[in-house]
């Protein structure tokens, strides 16, 4: 009877021991876990695009924990000792500086390429990018269809320095094999080409640099990492110009160029060094804070230019829209295929019955919230005559054969209401 009694005690004596023990253990495992998450600490896992345009690279100044990035604006920074020369990572600010710095880690986790070099526009990355990919005696295959002043300095800067290029059409991989040449030594494209928004095929392009034992570069100004990273299909080097779509106020001019290995981000590194064309504190400072809302602008742009570029195509004024979202877009596939997340970006151009005469007209007409300027990527909408502004440094009969005519209408659409945008648009359409 003592043994049976004591048997059916048994469980509710372990029940006891095992909530005891539960106690005791309970209070260790929220310290652990607490330790593994502290505040300040990331989460495992991958992050999004949104995530990523707001926090990579970034992290809380230490001294004071500030949120955001300081801007150094030191020439020089002192060094402990001729030892340690170097040893903090700073010397002289045309060299590297802190705050640049941060903004070129950004670039590269952004572009996912392994370093960058962040400059005071986007010519100055674009000429940097050619510097440390040619010399004289070598040749580049290049798109006709690319920004003026890249097609000036092709032609008037480098040129003259013994440098070859060949300009050609890169809708067609076959176009862009037929101009390779043994000396061949970097394949420069835009994607989407500014302004007629061609597009070529990136991985097909990067293999045929990667066979002939050429360099790919891709201008993704256009794109943004928000809707394409070239670096992804193949490409040795990204360049953005940073007054566009990173910076996207108006605000300040810079440039980018990231590459796919350090070795290639050294050699860009060496060029900007040696011609000290660094982007300035202030300007990486700013780009750094208006770079956190890419993503929200890109995705309103991209819908505001889809709804115009909508309205316009059944205009009865309207002959011509290029735009990569809309089913009669020539390279639809191509840009459902590098597009992601159907987003095709804010740049659109069209032509309109009465030619140049009436597209100069409505230029010249067009009211508010519309600015007639150069630039684009902007918060603001932007309309573009393209001949006399941004494309003016090309040769006319280049300029004509690829399309850009003296009336072209090229247009950068922002965030402000589309209602307001297209009625703006409509009652200039009337009076052409």
């Amino acid at each position: 009877a003592t043994c049976a009694a004591m048997l059916s005690l048994a469980p509710r004596v372990l029940r006891r021991a095992l909530a005891t023990r539960a106690t005791a253990v309970a209070p260790l495992r929220l310290a652990r876990a607490a330790a593994a998450t502290k505040s300040g600490t990331w989460m495992e896992g991958k992050l999004g695009v949104g995530t990523d345009l707001v926090h990579a690279g970034i992290s809380p100044e230490p001294v004071t924990g500030a949120i955001l990035t300081p801007i150094v604006l030191s020439t020089t920074f002192v060094q402990d000792s001729v030892e340690e020369y170097m040893n903090k990572g700073f010397s002289y600010s045309r060299t590297n500086n802190p705050t640049v710095s941060t903004l070129e880690k950004k670039l590269a986790l952004l572009e996912h390429g392994a370093g960058a070099c962040a400059f005071g526009t986007g010519m100055a990355a674009t000429t940097s990018a050619i510097f440390a990919t040619m010399k004289t005696g070598d040749h580049c295959v290049i798109t006709e269809c690319s920004y003026g002043g890249t097609n000036r300095s092709c032609r008037e800067f480098f040129t003259p320095l013994g440098m070859e290029f060949t300009f050609c059409d890169f809708r067609d991989v076959e176009t862009v094999k037929k101009a390779m040449k043994p000396n061949t030594k970097l394949i420069f494209s835009e994607m989407p080409a500014n302004p007629l928004l061609t597009l070529c095929d990136i991985e097909a392009i990067s293999k045929l640099a990667q066979e002939n034992g050429a360099y790919h570069v891709v201008d993704a100004t256009f794109a943004t990492p928000v809707i394409c990273r070239p670096i992804e299909h193949g490409a040795d080097m990204v360049i953005q110009s940073l007054t566009k779509y990173y910076e996207g106020h108006n605000m300040m001019t810079g440039g980018a160029v990231i590459s796919r290995t350090p070795e290639l981000a050294a050699k860009v590194k060496w060029i900007q060094n040696v011609h000290g064309n660094i982007m300035n504190p202030f300007a990486a400072f700013i780009i750094l804070q208006t770079s956190k809302t890419m993503g929200l602008r890109v995705k309103q742009q991209s819908a505001n230019a889809m709804a115009i570029a909508t309205f316009l195509e059944s205009h009865p004024k309207v002959t011509k829209v290029y735009y990569p979202g809309l089913a009669s877009f020539p390279q639809k596939a191509l840009a459902d295929k590098y597009h992601r997340d159907g987003l095709h970006g804010g740049m659109l151009w069209f032509d309109i019955v009465g030619g140049s005469a009436a597209s100069t007209k409505l230029m010249n007409e067009i009211q508010r919230p519309w600015s007639l300027c150069e630039n684009l990527g902007a918060t603001e909408s932007i309309i573009t005559a393209c001949a006399v502004m941004t494309h003016a440094n090309m040769l006319k009969e280049d300029r004509m054969k690829v399309g850009i005519t003296d009336g072209f209408i090229r247009i950068s659409v922002g965030i402000e209401e589309v209602e307001d945008l297209i009625r703006a648009l409509s009652e200039a359409l009337q009076r052409c």
